[in-house]
């Protein structure tokens, strides 16, 4: 685990060649699709020395949670380990290793009715910037914790709270 460009696909290759590994992606900009620019994604030379897992396995439309990440990369480890391979976890998505390794708080799943509920608001009140100042009347620690510019997770906390009645920082403590 490490920041993008810091060598862990460098060593992740490294290890999978030595150990007969495959590489399971914890990144969560590698899973979309076409977004290769800025993501320092594993190019098709660097794909083809051991195999790879959990990369290009979403259109950058598509939403992909990290309980989602969390059951994908679990069965990617186990059909690796079927084959006698080496699962070698390679990424820097920080909440993709702990839904992963300690699993997540047990938060109301995700509702697309909330969901566009909660951008048909941001887009009426002049974008995210308003939903962020929302977020912290309602929950500071979380609005504290997320930038202005991350509507995915403004969204999802807003989201939680309206669906639970509970902040996502009461959710985490």
């Amino acid at each position: 685990m490490g920041p993008t460009a810091s060598g862990k696909t460098a060593l992740a290759l490294e290890w999978g060649e030595r150990l007969g590994g495959e590489i399971i992606s914890v990144d969560s900009a590698l899973v979309y699709r076409g977004l290769d620019i800025g993501s320092a994604k594993p190019d098709a030379a660097e794909r083809a020395r051991v195999p790879h897992h959990l990369v290009d396995i979403r259109d950058p439309w598509e939403t992909y949670s990290a309980a989602e990440f969390a059951a994908d990369a679990r069965s990617a480890m186990e059909q690796a380990a079927a084959r006698g391979r080496v699962p070698i976890l390679a990424g820097g998505t920080g909440l993709y290793f702990q839904a992963l390794l300690h699993g997540l708080s047990e938060m109301p799943a995700a509702d697309p009715g909330v969901r566009a509920e909660i951008a048909d608001e941001a887009e009426r009140r002049g974008g995210w910037a308003a939903m962020h100042a929302e977020l912290g009347r309602i929950d500071p620690a979380s609005a504290a914790r997320i930038q202005p510019g991350d509507p995915q997770r403004i969204q999802r906390a807003l989201e939680v709270w309206r669906l639970s009645g509970r902040t996502m920082s009461e959710w985490r403590s």
